[in-house]
């Protein structure tokens, strides 16, 4: 299906926003999805690190920080679903695999940063020292692989597979451009 050259950017710019959109539920429901089971690897693995109680005390020590961690443990994962679903075209690999390596390569390029957390957080009395605790890095990384794993599947199944291909750029075969771009930005 042919556009006219005026409404082609609108159409990209309208699929890139359609596809952060698909991906930022998919990130929302990826995060609901960690924070389900968090309980359940805090007993497995041993350790209180709760990501949902990090980000709710960081802006609260009142009885409401779970609800204000859920919410931006949320967000988070809208936010990384956003912008994995405009960058999964460009992650290797099957795309299975693409949600878990994007998840766990944000897991191992952010985990020394919870030096700064032990250091610095509002309620870091209260909270697991993570920095040097293998366990509480294995938890990390499990949960970062299932929130990949589900994040990537569900914005795989809203965001079409042909949408991967760039969008057409018009040029000539001189590769000097399109004559008729050219005449219309005149």
């Amino acid at each position: 299906m042919s556009y006219p050259l005026r409404a082609r950017p609108l159409r990209c710019l309208w699929m890139r926003l359609e596809r952060s959109v698909n991906g930022a539920i998919a990130g929302t429901l990826a995060a609901a999805a960690w924070a389900a089971v968090q309980p359940l690897d805090k007993q497995l693995f041993g350790s209180a690190y709760d990501d949902v109680e990090l980000l709710g005390k960081a802006v609260t020590r009142e009885r409401w920080w779970p609800a204000a961690g859920l919410g931006l443990h949320l967000a988070n994962g809208a936010a990384f679903g956003a912008l994995y679903a405009l960058g999964r075209p460009f992650i290797p690999g099957p795309p299975a695999t693409r949600g878990p390596l994007a998840a766990l390569a944000e897991n191992f390029a952010s985990w020394p940063l919870t030096a700064l957390t032990d250091r610095y957080h509002p309620a870091r009395g209260e909270l697991p020292q993570l920095s040097g605790d293998a366990r509480a890095l294995a938890q990390a990384t499990l949960r970062h692989a299932l929130f990949g794993f589900v994040m990537g599947e569900v914005e795989r199944r809203l965001n079409s597979e042909h949408d991967d291909e760039p969008p057409p750029v018009p040029v000539s075969s001189n590769g000097h451009g399109n004559i008729e771009a050219a005449v219309g930005a005149a």
